[in-house]
């Protein structure tokens, strides 16, 4: 997970909101919302960080703050994102992201910058998602289902792609990494106006933490 830039809304939703006895539902413009918030969130879900595309088929629109409970929120762009499919359709141990999520609160929004995501995280060895918060690490199983054994391998497999590419380097040079090498990766994963590769924040954690290291 990481934070989500927001950028500007669709103008039909603009106007939408300006009609008489508007609500999500009668908005009829949702193919032109789905590709705004895919393009801002690079091609990622905004929980798991797998790939989404605008159709319909391929990702949800998700509020954060659920319409059954959060009314008022419904038509708030902000209050939007994308989500995969996360399993719709599979018994409820086998579901993730919005799907599993429904009319439940998660604490974090990615949209707000506020919430610090990218400190509030931490990725295990095993592809683990975690927290040292305690009422998010249990929000990440209970109400993303995160730790899922499809999602805990995909992370996993980001992992040991950054230990093997950080062995390869050290081969090669017959020495330490340099920090000017981290930090091309680093802006290699981060940069760029396109889709993201999937998962890849995981990458960005891991080689965030060797930078902060070798500061110490």
């Amino acid at each position: 997970m990481r934070t989500i830039v927001k950028g500007a809304e669709p103008r039909s939703l603009t106007e939408h909101r300006l009609t008489r006895y508007c609500n999500y539902d009668n908005y009829n413009d949702k193919n032109t919302l789905r590709s705004a918030l895919v393009a801002e969130q690079h091609g990622l879900c905004c929980y798991c960080m797998g790939r989404i595309r605008s159709e319909e088929t391929y990702m949800k629109i998700e509020h954060w703050q659920c319409q059954a409970r959060y009314p008022e929120q419904q038509l708030n762009y902000r209050n939007m994102l994308g989500a995969c499919m996360g399993g719709k359709g599979l018994p409820p141990n086998r579901q993730h992201c919005d799907t599993k999520k429904g009319d439940l609160d998660f604490m974090l929004n990615p949209a707000d910058k506020r919430h610090h995501i990218e400190t509030r995280l931490r990725y295990e060895l095993d592809g683990s998602i975690r927290s040292d918060n305690e009422e998010i690490d249990d929000q990440l199983e209970e109400v993303l289902n995160l730790n899922l054994p499809s999602l805990k391998n995909s992370r996993k497999a980001k992992i040991d792609g950054v230990r093997e590419w950080l062995s390869d380097v050290k081969d090669r040079r017959h020495g330490p990494v340099p920090r000017k090498l981290l930090e091309r990766e680093l802006n290699r994963l981060t940069g760029g106006d396109g889709d993201s590769m999937p998962y890849c924040q995981v990458a960005v954690w891991w080689l965030e933490r060797l930078l902060a290291r070798m500061k110490e």
